[in-house]
């Protein structure tokens, strides 16, 4: 990466990062994927159960091989036989220890976006496990909410109806043209557009931003 990148990067970091303790969550700015990691692995106790939402950030740090690989005791909810199977993990994500997950965007000032079609992975946002680790780009953040929200509703969804509806099983119009429609179709992934703005109790969710590009 171009050193001018990346000097930008840190300071944009580093500023989100200060933003973000000021409105009483855990965060921290990290150079690369391979820090990520690293951190990520160091506000894990090896004793707690762990899940996770889709998120193409995370397993870009390669952070769930390296808790399969290495014994943890986690809720895998792509284990699942069947879609019943499937929703009974989810809920018990509910009630893990840490829980890992992206968020869709990011506010300079500190306030979080986050897009959800059923609802499990901002649930776990917002109440339930008693640790939330999020891993977002420095891409993702935005000056200010509104474009934030923007980004979310008009960059990343359209990617994760590619991502999750690859063989045409969900027909949303952001899937047919990559644009969104503000649509009420019944095959809408953007069912939930939550905003955070505050961390409660304080700490409880620690965000990690990266320097390099990670997910969408």
């Amino acid at each position: 990466m171009n050193a001018y990148i990346k000097k930008r990067n840190q300071k944009l970091g580093e500023k989100t990062v200060s933003a973000l303790k000021k409105r009483h969550f855990d965060a921290y700015f990290v150079g690369t994927k391979k820090e990520a990691l690293e951190k990520a692995i160091d506000l894990i106790p090896q004793s707690d159960v762990v899940s996770w939402g889709g998120s193409v950030s995370v397993v870009e740090t390669g952070l769930i091989d390296y808790l399969l690989k290495n014994n943890y005791n986690v809720i895998n909810r792509d284990k699942a036989k069947n879609k019943e199977e499937r929703t009974m993990f989810l809920k018990k994500a509910l009630l893990c220890d840490t829980y890992l997950m992206g968020t869709n965007a990011i506010s300079e000032d500190g306030e979080l976006v986050n897009i959800d079609c059923v609802g499990n992975r901002t649930a776990a946002l917002m109440f339930g496990p008693k640790s939330v680790i999020i891993i977002v780009s420095v891409s993702k953040i935005m000056p200010n909410l509104d474009e934030a929200i923007k980004r979310a509703r008009h960059y990343s969804a359209p990617i994760n109806i590619q991502r999750v509806a690859g063989n045409g099983q969900r027909q949303t119009p952001c899937f047919t043209t990559g644009c969104c429609s503000d649509c009420t179709s019944k095959d809408s992934i953007c069912s939930h557009i939550v905003t955070t703005r505050l961390c409660n109790p304080e700490k409880r969710i620690k965000v990690i931003i990266v320097g390099e590009d990670l997910g969408f």
